[in-house]
Parts: C-alpha cells; structure tokens; sequence
C-alpha cells in the first residue's frame, strides 16, 4: 500500500496520490465498520481481478515509457524529455490518474487487510486485539515510508517511472491472476519472483532499444 502510494506520489505528484489514499482509506474505514463480520462475504476474487487487471495496463504503460527512456538517455535520465505534464488528465484539481492508481491499491490492501483482520479475530473471539494489530501495523508501515520517501526524491525519474511500471505490474499480475483463481507458491512471497521476471524482460529490452538506436543515434532524440 505504502509502496504504490510513495511510487505514485514520486511520478503523478503527491496531492493527488496521498488524496486518493485518503479517500481510499476512508472508504475502508465505513466498510470495515458498516459490514464488520459480513465484510467477508464481499467477493474478493472479483475485486482483486478488476483492480489487478486495471494496475497491470497502467503498470505496462510506465513501463514501456521507463524502458524508451532509460535505453535513450541511460540511468542518469534527462529531465527535459521526462516531463509529461501537459499530457495528464485533471479533474477537481487532481491528476486523476495518480487519484485513482493510489486509491485502488490502499483499498484493495485494505480490504485484504480487513479481511485477516475480521477472520483471525472472529476464529480466536479477539476482534478488538486483532483490529489494533491490524491498524498498528498500517500505522508503523505508513510512519517508515514518510520518513524515508525524501530519499527516493534523488533517483532520477526516468528510473523512478520504470521503477513504478515494474511495481505497478507486479502487483497487477500478483491480483489479477488471484482473482482468476491461480494459487501462487507461498502466496505473497511470490511477488519477489515476478518482479524479478520483469526486472530481467526490462533489461532485455533496453538492450534491444539501446542497440536499436545505437543504428540510427537520431531516434534517441527524438
């Protein structure tokens, strides 16, 4: 949840990422408390296909851009190409495409967090014990990542929208395929191994893209 939110803050700017969190964590928060024990009856398989579906076209997007850009300018990125401000999308004020990517992943970890939360605390009759393990936990996690995103305001952004293609990506496939019923060996401790496979599609294809324009220099700048 951190994560996405810190990725998308970095890349679509952070009023419309920590906007969207909020907004999902307040959605979270009437559900978890509307529905309490019914909360799992909501199908979860269904949310998890649609927003994993949803974050994997846009994390194929960044991506690709993060590829193009890295393969043309290196590592070291070139600020004048990567601005794309003019081509987002505002509404209310926002950047709504940050609004949405930062809302859906907080509610759907939320939700998946609420889940283990009303299922563990239902099973050993602990609900109160285990909510406030639950919100601890969210709380400690959200505190690390505040402290620490000014860091990652030094990676240059070229490197910081491929990062967030392959984070996006990642977790898109990770949802969506759970929510067509695939089972991944060790659960979550397969997201490590797909982000490894597409860290190495990546790198395979920036070398294809540099050797590219290696053949013809001028594409590079274009």
């Amino acid at each position: 949840m951190v994560a996405i939110v810190i990725g998308v803050g970095m890349i679509r700017g952070w009023r419309a990422s920590l906007v969207g969190a909020g907004v999902g964590l307040l959605v979270l928060v009437v559900l978890s408390v509307g529905l309490g024990t019914a909360l799992t009856s909501i199908p979860i398989d269904t949310l998890r296909l649609v927003i994993g579906a949803l974050l994997l076209a846009f994390g194929l997007g960044w991506l690709r851009k993060g590829v193009t850009r890295v393969a043309a300018k290196g590592f070291a990125g070139d600020e004048e190409i990567v601005e794309d401000d003019g081509s987002r999308e505002h509404r209310l004020g926002l950047d709504w495409t940050g609004f949405v990517l930062s809302f859906k992943g907080v509610l759907l970890e939320g939700l998946e967090i609420a889940f283990i939360v009303v299922t563990f605390g239902s099973t050993a009759n602990q609900l109160t014990i285990a909510a406030i393990g639950g919100a601890s936990a969210v709380v400690v996690i959200g505190v690390v990542g505040a402290i620490f995103h000014r860091s990652l305001r030094q990676i240059p952004r070229s490197v910081l929208i491929l990062s967030v293609g392959l984070l996006l990506t990642t977790f898109g496939t990770f949802w969506a395929a759970e929510g067509l019923g695939v089972h991944w060996p060790g659960d979550e401790i397969a997201l490590p191994v797909i982000l490894g496979f597409y860290c190495l599609v990546a790198a395979g294809l920036i070398a294809l893209q540099r050797r590219r324009l290696l053949g013809n220099p001028q594409e590079a700048y274009s």
